[in-house]
């Protein structure tokens, strides 16, 4: 339930208004040594409170490693790591012991333990894929020495109504996605979802959108069949991220309206490799990558956390209205981002263990 991957594990544990949070990452190959301002920088990518549409909680999110290191460098032993909790508002959440939230896990977490934590959701927070960040940035950092041409590039897709054209997504940069608050690298379509999330703010609203990720460099062969496929792997990863709602590789469902003629991808050779004209099978195939570009996007809901009045029950079984306080996100999409970098990260080298490369 808290452990992701097979052969590389990462165990998060901690509560968006405990002490601290953190992870164990297990299986992390010996001998890499760890660039600590490469985690810092990634940390700064998800950490709240970085534009006007993100939450105004301010957290440093710094890393204290507590094992596994020597020198900076790994050393085959499992990797302890936390984060301190240090901009905890937990009183803006008292008025919502009692409530069941709409939309939030308040009540099944309840029916399921028989206690939760009202104070910003606990483990069903967001806060908790700031872990997340840590061990993916690693992995990121092993693949410079398996893979060094991999490259896990993340970007904003659509935010409510406005969405990138798929043609264009091959020619982004990774400096173009953090070019503005939103990370949608079409310049002129991120302004204006930055003023349509802003103008949600002021209305007390939210918003969702799509996270598409594009994996460059990574070889055929990586992956396994029937149920641990690596598009598997990563629907499972990316649906473990509070707020996410759906993921499709390639095509995707527009695949159920094509014919065979228009889906499948032809093989060809190209200097003197073997290649494919068309992607629509998003670089995996049988479960196994076949060595052209990863493609897929997740799918994240509006936040449910809004000001207006809303229709709820208290626990003792009464019907009542709610208006939410605090400090929200009024789209989770932005700081999503790195996190769906992170999870392929990880996911890409637990199978690239796997697979024996």
């Amino acid at each position: 339930m808290n452990t992701l991957g097979q052969f590389l594990t990462l165990t998060t544990f901690g509560e968006s208004h405990g002490p601290a949070i953190g992870g164990v990452l297990d299986g992390f190959p010996s001998g890499i040594t760890i660039d600590f301002d490469y985690i810092h920088q990634f940390m700064q990518r998800r950490r709240p409170g970085q534009s006007t549409v993100t939450t105004g909680r301010q957290e440093k999110d710094e890393v204290e490693f507590l094992s596994g290191l020597l020198d900076g460098v790994s050393t085959g032993a499992p990797i302890a790591f936390m984060i301190r909790n240090t901009d905890q508002h937990s009183s803006d959440y008292d008025d919502l012991k009692e409530l069941f939230r709409p939309s939030h896990a308040d009540y099944a977490w309840e029916q399921r333990y028989g206690i939760r934590d009202w104070r910003g959701g606990g483990r069903s927070s967001a806060r908790v894929t700031a872990p997340v960040c840590v061990a993916g940035a690693m992995a990121s950092i092993a693949f410079r020495k398996f893979l060094p041409g991999l490259e896990i590039k993340a970007f904003t897709s659509q935010i409510g109504p406005y969405s990138i054209d798929p043609s264009q997504e091959m020619y982004f940069t990774s400096a173009m996605v953090e070019s503005n608050p939103v990370r949608c690298p079409d310049t002129d379509l991120a302004k204006k979802m930055e003023d349509y999330i802003n103008g949600l703010r002021r209305e007390q609203d939210s918003t969702g959108g799509c996270v598409t990720c594009i994996v460059n460099g990574l070889p055929a062969g990586v992956g396994n069949p029937v149920f641990d496929k690596l598009e598997s792997s990563l629907a499972k990863a990316m649906l473990g991220i509070n707020a996410a709602k759906g993921f499709e590789y390639g095509d995707g469902f527009m695949s159920a309206g094509q014919l065979g003629s228009q889906h499948n991808d032809a093989f060809r050779i190209e200097n003197g490799m073997i290649t494919t004209l068309t992607n629509h099978s998003g670089g995996i195939q049988g479960g196994i990558s076949n060595g052209q570009p990863i493609r897929f996007r997740v799918a994240f809901k509006p936040t449910p956390t809004i000001g207006q009045q809303q229709l709820t029950v208290t626990r003792s079984g009464k019907e009542t209205t709610m208006e939410a306080k605090g400090r929200h996100d009024p789209c989770v999409v932005p700081r999503a981002v790195p996190v769906v970098e992170a999870l392929t990260a990880l996911v890409l080298l637990d199978q690239w263990i796997a697979s024996g490369k």
